[in-house]
């Protein structure tokens, strides 16, 4: 500062921020994907599980007949 005190310049930076905005395009990409297989994922986890459900189902079924059927 000069004498009298006062601020006699400034300091300007620039930054370039393209590479950061890339990278969380990037981000945003991989986390989409991701939320994708774990839907598909759970989909898949949900009809095996009424298949099964459905598997005993039938089984019940078919104890119950041939046991009425004695």
């Amino acid at each position: 500062r000069p004498r009298d005190n006062r601020i006699d310049g400034a300091v300007i930076a620039g930054l370039d921020i393209e590479a950061m905005k890339k990278g969380l395009r990037a981000g945003e990409r991989a986390r989409v994907r991701v939320e994708n297989v774990v839907e598909n994922a759970t989909n898949a986890s949900d009809n095996a599980m009424n298949a099964a459900n459905a598997a005993d189902n039938a089984a019940a079924v078919a104890n119950n007949a041939a046991a009425n059927a004695m």
